[in-house]
């Protein structure tokens, strides 16, 4: 990620208040504040508003009201290649789907990188958006998250809820 300018926006959910950071071409951060340190972008960052920040509120906004499943929106996702991969490998689990660590590090040629792909899951800074909160653990327990246990909780019942109306439920995939 280049050095520059980030805009910074706040908005509301029922998980608390999220702070969403473009850099005017997509996405970079959204961040659940009060709970683990803010992603630090390499620059400044200013409050305000661009068209993407706009429609990711909405999209979050749509997600949290259960009538969206799939965000389409420009991510800039700044991380080690290792890091990348894993992000991407999350954007894979659908809604309402779990994955567990093991799972996540067999899909992206890592086989025995369970842990890695944790700490890379610890590192996303997109959270929601790219979906590390639908990462469990080998046995079906929810294990860390950034955003606090109870938040992992909410969004994964939120999902199965919505899920259940749509398609009559959630699945573990590996």
């Amino acid at each position: 990620m280049r050095q520059g300018t980030f805009i910074s926006m706040k908005v509301d959910s029922p998980i608390g208040p999220l702070d969403l950071t473009g850099d005017g071409e997509g996405l970079c951060g959204v961040h659940m504040m009060g709970h683990a340190p803010a992603p630090s972008f390499p620059g400044t960052i200013k409050d305000g508003e661009d068209a993407v920040l706009v429609a990711a509120a909405r999209q979050l906004a749509e997600y949290f009201a259960g009538t969206r499943q799939r965000f389409d929106l420009p991510l800039r996702l700044a991380g080690t290649e290792f890091q990348r991969r894993v992000w991407a490998g999350l954007l894979t689990i659908g809604f309402g789907e779990r994955s567990s660590y093991g799972a996540l590090a067999k899909e992206i040629g890592a086989v025995n990188a369970s842990r890695a792909v944790g700490s890379a899951n610890r590192c996303n800074p997109i959270s929601i958006i790219v979906p590390c909160h639908r990462v469990v653990g080998s046995d079906g327990t929810l294990t860390g998250y950034a955003g606090g246990l109870p938040t992992k909780k909410w969004l994964l019942e939120h999902e199965a809820r919505v899920a259940m109306t749509s398609d009559g439920g959630f699945a573990l995939r590996g």
